[in-house]
């Protein structure tokens, strides 16, 4: 805990942000952090609650009354330690999760929860900047070899765990860099790449070998999932060749609307516009980029997605940006008396919509409307959710101009080919079937073993890298019949 009376004296402090007309007419991050004074009084608020919620709130589980009181004391090089104990890359975390931790706060119940995000974002930095993060490279190696198929949080968590406990891991990755969704679908103003390459550079150190455009098996035709790879290499190469393999490909497979007009040009998959800005963010020339400028863009899909495309629609210079959810308007504040611990259900403002953006809720698309083979608006009615279903609800159809429509809508399962390349059986949903019971993350083909959204479905970058965490220590005890690294 911190100050026995902080939440008492301190209010919470929200990090700051650079003002919209300055942010706007650039990609840099643009959250200003908390100083060490600040993050001080921060720490200090954390209770004496006996029973931290927090702790279980957090996918990984991270220790945190511990690191708060840390914070509060000055002891900084102990804060990063007891971070890193569970939480492999806390400069993700600390920029891009929506912070669960901090909805179960025990402090939360009737008052501002503690601003634990931002304690975590501090200390992080700060370990940067003062030289406390090192490569930690195995005294003993294992002779034991382990490939993982894609490069995002979890498979970069369960690649640094694993070099780690002295195994020789290769990451192989389709595109032409590391870090999967993370670096091609969160738009840089969210969080620069650079916070990816220090830990890859890291890594390497460490031992791990990253492998880039390479895709293993084949993708399916057609699909419009990213995919800049040059050589290919067969999941039977890689099951003669390793001692072990974890698919943490991701769920990639972006959810279709499939109206009238949906083959009109200017209907693109939110996937296939913000990994190109991206890309032209670290340098490269591309000669057919997607652009909202001077456009009217429609974004179909109400989640953090759609909420990266309105912020980079606005710094491309779009006319206007209209953000369409299915759900009703949630409100403005929970009622936590009936949802505290949970993640509640309410309306979340980012700070993309701050810089402009019209947000329609409870609203269907019924049909793209174009001329010559292009869009220029479509048709919607609005919806009510009834007997377990959306129903229209009559008198309210609409039209709206678009010359742009981003469908951000989620991802509904990994590439399909992926699985059945190492004949991973699948579950319902189309997902990697594999349990997360001890000694579970295996697939029931011997020796393949499934982390983060390839297995779990779409999530977030917090439950990628604890799936990862998960995925190693058990590919550790497989092939070592024991181990000592944490679940």
């Amino acid at each position: 805990m911190g100050k026995v009376t902080g939440f008492l004296e301190f209010e919470r402090l929200e990090e700051g942000y650079e003002a919209v007309e300055k942010r706007v007419k650039n990609y840099k991050e643009f959250v200003i952090g908390l100083t060490p004074e600040q993050s001080k009084q921060q720490g200090a608020r954390c209770m004496d609650c006996g029973t931290p919620f927090c702790n279980s709130g957090c996918p990984v589980n991270n220790i945190i009354p511990d690191f708060n009181d840390l914070v509060y004391r000055g002891d900084w090089k102990n804060a990063i330690e007891v971070l890193h104990s569970t939480n492999n890359f806390p400069d993700f975390t600390g920029r891009v999760c929506p912070a669960p931790c901090e909805a179960a706060c025990v402090l939360n119940i009737n008052n501002d929860a503690v601003g634990i995000k931002s304690i975590e974002h501090a200390i992080v930095d700060r370990a940067w900047a003062e030289g406390w993060i090192k490569p930690q490279p195995a005294k003993v190696k294992t002779g034991k070899k382990v490939a993982i198929v894609g490069s995002g949080p979890a498979g970069m968590a369960a690649a640094q765990q694993l070099a780690r406990a002295g195994h020789a891991v290769t990451v192989f990755e389709k595109n032409d860099t590391i870090g999967g969704l993370l670096r091609f679908g969160i738009p840089d103003f969210k969080f620069d790449k650079a916070h990816i390459d220090k830990r890859v550079k890291q890594m390497e150190a460490e031992g791990v070998v990253f492998k880039t455009n390479v895709i293993v098996g084949e993708m399916p035709k057609g699909s419009k999932v990213t995919n800049w790879a040059k050589e290919t290499v067969s999941a039977e190469q890689l099951k003669k060749d390793f001692d072990a393999v974890i698919l943490a490909g991701g769920a990639e497979q972006s959810r279709d609307l499939p109206v009238p007009g949906r083959d009109l040009d200017g209907i693109h998959f939110a996937m296939e516009f913000l990994p190109q800005q991206n890309r032209v963010n670290a340098g490269v020339k591309m000669k057919d980029q997607l652009r909202a400028d001077g456009k009217d863009v429609i974004v179909i899909g109400g989640g953090d997605t759609g909420s990266d495309c309105v912020g980079t629609s606005n710094r491309h210079g779009a006319k206007s940006v209209t953000q369409f959810e299915l759900m009703p308007m949630p409100p403005e504040q929970e009622n936590k008396e009936l949802t505290w611990p949970y993640w509640p259900v309410k309306l979340r403002t980012s700070s993309s919509h701050e810089e402009g953006c019209v947000r329609e809720f409870a609203i269907a698309t019924k049909e793209f409307i174009g001329e010559k083979g292009k869009v220029t608006g479509l048709k919607t009615v609005n919806v009510e959710f009834k007997d377990g279903k959306f129903v229209e609800i009559p008198g309210t159809e609409k039209s709206y101009k678009a010359d742009m429509v981003l469908l951000a809508m989620g991802f509904t399962n990994p590439v399909n080919t992926l699985l059945e390349g190492f004949g991973v059986e699948k579950d319902g949903r189309g997902n990697a079937k594999a349990s997360t019971d001890i000694g579970g993350y295996k697939t029931n083909v011997e020796g393949v073993f499934a982390a983060g959204d390839v297995r779990r479905g779409q999530s977030l970058v917090v439950w990628a890298i604890r799936e990862g965490r998960q995925a190693a220590r058990e590919v550790d005890a497989f092939l070592m019949g024991s181990t000592s690294l944490p679940r």
